[in-house]
Protein backbone atom coordinates (compact mmCIF):
# COMPACT_ATOMS: atom_id res chain seq x y z
CA UNK A 1 0.00 0.00 0.00
CA UNK A 2 1.13 3.48 -1.04
CA UNK A 3 1.72 6.11 1.62
CA UNK A 4 1.50 9.55 1.35
CA UNK A 5 4.70 10.45 2.41
CA UNK A 6 8.21 8.43 2.68
CA UNK A 7 8.99 7.54 6.58
CA UNK A 8 12.52 6.93 5.87
CA UNK A 9 14.73 8.98 8.68
CA UNK A 10 15.92 11.57 5.66
CA UNK A 11 12.87 11.99 4.07
CA UNK A 12 11.19 12.60 7.87
CA UNK A 13 13.81 14.95 8.72
CA UNK A 14 13.97 17.34 5.45
CA UNK A 15 9.50 17.22 6.04
CA UNK A 16 9.77 18.42 9.79
CA UNK A 17 12.55 21.46 8.66
CA UNK A 18 10.02 22.51 6.25
CA UNK A 19 7.68 23.08 9.38
CA UNK A 20 3.80 23.63 9.34
CA UNK A 21 2.32 25.79 6.51
CA UNK A 22 -0.79 27.06 6.76
CA UNK A 23 -3.58 26.17 4.35
CA UNK A 24 -5.84 28.30 2.27
CA UNK A 25 -8.15 25.52 0.86
CA UNK A 26 -10.82 26.57 2.94
CA UNK A 27 -10.80 29.80 1.83
CA UNK A 28 -10.70 29.18 -2.28
CA UNK A 29 -13.25 26.69 -1.96
CA UNK A 30 -15.79 28.64 0.13
CA UNK A 31 -15.13 31.55 -2.48
CA UNK A 32 -15.57 29.00 -4.79
CA UNK A 33 -18.60 27.72 -3.77
CA UNK A 34 -20.19 30.89 -3.30
CA UNK A 35 -19.37 32.80 -6.25
CA UNK A 36 -20.98 29.84 -8.75
CA UNK A 37 -24.22 30.00 -5.91
CA UNK A 38 -24.60 33.30 -6.01
CA UNK A 39 -23.94 34.59 -9.85
CA UNK A 40 -26.28 31.69 -11.19
CA UNK A 41 -28.64 32.49 -8.04
CA UNK A 42 -29.27 35.97 -10.71
CA UNK A 43 -28.92 34.22 -13.72
CA UNK A 44 -32.13 32.01 -12.47
CA UNK A 45 -33.81 34.44 -10.74
CA UNK A 46 -33.75 37.18 -13.98
CA UNK A 47 -34.38 34.05 -15.98
CA UNK A 48 -37.19 33.24 -13.95
CA UNK A 49 -38.72 36.87 -13.95
CA UNK A 50 -38.49 36.74 -17.53
CA UNK A 51 -35.92 39.82 -17.72
CA UNK A 52 -33.28 40.63 -20.69
CA UNK A 53 -30.17 39.05 -20.58
CA UNK A 54 -28.35 42.67 -20.46
CA UNK A 55 -30.37 42.68 -17.05
CA UNK A 56 -28.59 39.22 -15.87
CA UNK A 57 -25.16 40.51 -17.41
CA UNK A 58 -24.92 43.65 -15.50
CA UNK A 59 -26.25 42.35 -12.11
CA UNK A 60 -23.95 39.74 -12.58
CA UNK A 61 -21.01 41.47 -13.08
CA UNK A 62 -22.03 43.76 -10.37
CA UNK A 63 -22.32 40.97 -7.98
CA UNK A 64 -18.76 39.36 -9.09
CA UNK A 65 -17.28 42.73 -8.09
CA UNK A 66 -19.05 43.89 -5.15
CA UNK A 67 -19.88 40.82 -3.70
CA UNK A 68 -16.65 38.84 -4.23
CA UNK A 69 -15.08 42.04 -2.71
CA UNK A 70 -17.39 41.58 0.26
CA UNK A 71 -16.70 38.22 0.96
CA UNK A 72 -13.01 38.66 0.49
CA UNK A 73 -12.68 41.98 3.23
CA UNK A 74 -14.99 39.76 5.55
CA UNK A 75 -12.53 36.83 5.64
CA UNK A 76 -9.81 39.21 5.87
CA UNK A 77 -11.56 41.03 8.70
CA UNK A 78 -12.26 37.33 10.00
CA UNK A 79 -9.17 35.73 10.06
CA UNK A 80 -6.95 38.87 11.21
CA UNK A 81 -9.41 38.87 14.34
CA UNK A 82 -8.44 34.93 14.91
CA UNK A 83 -4.69 36.08 14.89
CA UNK A 84 -5.19 39.04 16.91
CA UNK A 85 -6.98 36.99 19.78
CA UNK A 86 -4.11 34.23 19.72
CA UNK A 87 -1.84 37.05 19.90
CA UNK A 88 -3.59 38.76 23.50
CA UNK A 89 -4.07 34.77 24.58
CA UNK A 90 -0.09 34.41 24.06
CA UNK A 91 0.81 37.73 25.76
CA UNK A 92 -1.86 36.85 28.34
CA UNK A 93 0.26 33.42 28.86
CA UNK A 94 3.90 35.30 29.11
CA UNK A 95 2.26 37.57 31.79
CA UNK A 96 1.51 34.36 33.73
CA UNK A 97 4.33 33.00 33.16
CA UNK A 98 6.12 35.77 34.39
CA UNK A 99 3.83 36.44 37.06
CA UNK A 100 2.86 32.78 38.60
CA UNK A 101 6.20 30.49 37.09
CA UNK A 102 4.63 27.91 39.51
CA UNK A 103 1.03 27.62 38.53
CA UNK A 104 1.47 27.60 35.40
CA UNK A 105 3.92 24.81 35.47
CA UNK A 106 1.12 22.99 37.60
CA UNK A 107 -0.94 23.58 34.30
CA UNK A 108 1.75 22.21 32.06
CA UNK A 109 2.18 19.41 34.66
CA UNK A 110 -1.70 18.19 34.73
CA UNK A 111 -2.52 18.77 30.86
CA UNK A 112 0.93 16.30 30.59
CA UNK A 113 -0.58 14.27 32.92
CA UNK A 114 -4.08 13.86 31.33
CA UNK A 115 -1.91 12.32 27.70
CA UNK A 116 -0.90 9.41 30.35
CA UNK A 117 2.62 10.73 31.88
CA UNK A 118 3.00 9.94 35.61
CA UNK A 119 6.27 9.79 37.32
CA UNK A 120 9.72 11.02 36.52
CA UNK A 121 8.68 10.86 33.07
CA UNK A 122 6.24 13.47 33.58
CA UNK A 123 8.71 15.86 35.70
CA UNK A 124 11.06 15.58 32.85
CA UNK A 125 8.59 16.20 30.80
CA UNK A 126 7.00 19.48 32.20
CA UNK A 127 10.86 20.34 32.77
CA UNK A 128 11.71 20.19 29.19
CA UNK A 129 8.89 22.01 28.30
CA UNK A 130 9.33 25.12 30.71
CA UNK A 131 12.25 25.34 30.06
CA UNK A 132 12.19 27.55 27.38
CA UNK A 133 9.63 30.37 27.35
CA UNK A 134 8.74 30.12 24.32
CA UNK A 135 8.41 26.31 23.75
CA UNK A 136 5.99 27.15 26.91
CA UNK A 137 3.79 29.96 25.61
CA UNK A 138 3.58 27.91 22.25
CA UNK A 139 2.51 24.80 24.39
CA UNK A 140 -0.06 27.00 26.63
CA UNK A 141 -1.76 28.68 23.36
CA UNK A 142 -1.81 24.84 21.41
CA UNK A 143 -2.83 22.74 24.46
CA UNK A 144 -4.62 24.67 26.87
CA UNK A 145 -6.89 26.85 24.51
CA UNK A 146 -6.53 24.82 21.45
CA UNK A 147 -5.53 26.87 19.27
CA UNK A 148 -3.53 25.97 15.77
CA UNK A 149 0.55 26.87 16.00
CA UNK A 150 0.42 28.68 12.81
CA UNK A 151 -1.42 31.75 11.59
CA UNK A 152 -2.54 32.14 7.97
CA UNK A 153 -2.36 35.48 6.40
CA UNK A 154 -5.39 37.45 6.14
CA UNK A 155 -3.90 39.00 3.09
CA UNK A 156 -3.67 35.66 1.55
CA UNK A 157 -6.92 34.09 2.99
CA UNK A 158 -8.53 37.65 1.18
CA UNK A 159 -7.44 36.90 -2.23
CA UNK A 160 -8.23 33.27 -2.21
CA UNK A 161 -11.55 33.78 -1.88
CA UNK A 162 -11.77 36.55 -3.90
CA UNK A 163 -10.10 34.81 -7.07
CA UNK A 164 -11.85 31.67 -6.29
CA UNK A 165 -15.18 33.70 -6.59
CA UNK A 166 -13.98 35.52 -9.47
CA UNK A 167 -13.25 32.40 -11.40
CA UNK A 168 -16.41 30.46 -10.59
CA UNK A 169 -18.59 33.54 -10.50
CA UNK A 170 -18.03 33.93 -14.23
CA UNK A 171 -19.18 30.67 -15.30
CA UNK A 172 -22.68 31.04 -15.42
CA UNK A 173 -22.25 34.73 -17.21
CA UNK A 174 -19.75 33.37 -19.77
CA UNK A 175 -22.64 31.90 -22.16
CA UNK A 176 -24.51 35.36 -21.90
CA UNK A 177 -21.83 36.73 -23.38
CA UNK A 178 -20.53 34.19 -25.62
CA UNK A 179 -23.55 32.01 -27.18
CA UNK A 180 -26.67 33.61 -28.62
CA UNK A 181 -28.41 30.15 -28.68
CA UNK A 182 -29.95 29.05 -25.21
CA UNK A 183 -27.44 30.94 -23.28
CA UNK A 184 -29.49 29.52 -20.01
CA UNK A 185 -29.20 25.70 -20.74
CA UNK A 186 -24.94 26.03 -21.70
CA UNK A 187 -24.87 28.10 -18.46
CA UNK A 188 -26.83 25.10 -16.02
CA UNK A 189 -24.58 22.63 -17.42
CA UNK A 190 -21.67 24.96 -16.80
CA UNK A 191 -22.15 26.02 -13.36
CA UNK A 192 -23.30 22.50 -12.27
CA UNK A 193 -19.50 20.88 -13.79
CA UNK A 194 -18.05 23.80 -11.51
CA UNK A 195 -20.52 22.93 -8.34
CA UNK A 196 -18.78 19.02 -9.03
CA UNK A 197 -15.62 20.25 -9.73
CA UNK A 198 -15.53 22.37 -6.38
CA UNK A 199 -16.52 19.55 -4.39
CA UNK A 200 -14.79 16.49 -5.97
CA UNK A 201 -11.12 19.01 -5.91
CA UNK A 202 -12.32 19.01 -1.80
CA UNK A 203 -12.45 15.80 -1.54
CA UNK A 204 -8.88 15.18 -1.88
CA UNK A 205 -8.47 17.26 1.92
CA UNK A 206 -11.38 15.32 2.64
CA UNK A 207 -12.34 10.80 3.62
CA UNK A 208 -15.74 10.90 1.09
CA UNK A 209 -15.13 9.58 -1.92
CA UNK A 210 -14.85 12.48 -4.74
CA UNK A 211 -18.03 11.67 -6.43
CA UNK A 212 -19.98 11.90 -3.36
CA UNK A 213 -18.44 15.38 -2.29
CA UNK A 214 -18.97 16.35 -6.01
CA UNK A 215 -22.74 15.43 -5.56
CA UNK A 216 -23.13 16.81 -2.19
CA UNK A 217 -22.14 20.60 -3.15
CA UNK A 218 -23.76 20.30 -6.42
CA UNK A 219 -26.96 19.38 -4.77
CA UNK A 220 -26.06 22.55 -2.30
CA UNK A 221 -25.39 24.86 -5.86
CA UNK A 222 -28.79 23.60 -7.49
CA UNK A 223 -30.93 24.04 -4.27
CA UNK A 224 -29.72 27.42 -4.00
CA UNK A 225 -30.71 27.58 -7.77
CA UNK A 226 -33.88 26.70 -7.58
CA UNK A 227 -35.05 28.75 -4.72
CA UNK A 228 -33.44 31.73 -7.00
CA UNK A 229 -35.40 30.85 -10.14
CA UNK A 230 -38.72 30.24 -8.14
CA UNK A 231 -38.48 33.45 -6.33
CA UNK A 232 -38.02 35.20 -9.85
CA UNK A 233 -40.78 33.13 -11.32
CA UNK A 234 -43.40 33.85 -8.27
CA UNK A 235 -42.55 38.00 -8.30
CA UNK A 236 -42.62 38.13 -11.82
CA UNK A 237 -46.15 35.92 -11.58
CA UNK A 238 -47.11 38.25 -8.88
CA UNK A 239 -46.33 41.27 -10.51
CA UNK A 240 -48.48 40.23 -13.71
CA UNK A 241 -51.39 39.77 -11.39
CA UNK A 242 -51.27 43.34 -10.39
CA UNK A 243 -50.29 44.59 -13.39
Amino acid sequence: MKLEHSHDPAAISARLAKGSQPSYVRDFVYGGIDGAITTFAIVAGVVGAALSSNIILILGLANLLADGFSMAASNYSGTKTVIDNAERIRETEARHIRNDPDGEREEVRQILAKTGLSGSTLEDAVQSITADRQRWIDFMVTEEYGLAPINPSPLRAGLATFTAFAICGAVPLAPFLLVDSAPLTLSIIMTGIVFFAIGAAKSRWALSAWWRSGLETLLIGSAAATLAFGTGWLLRSIWNVSV
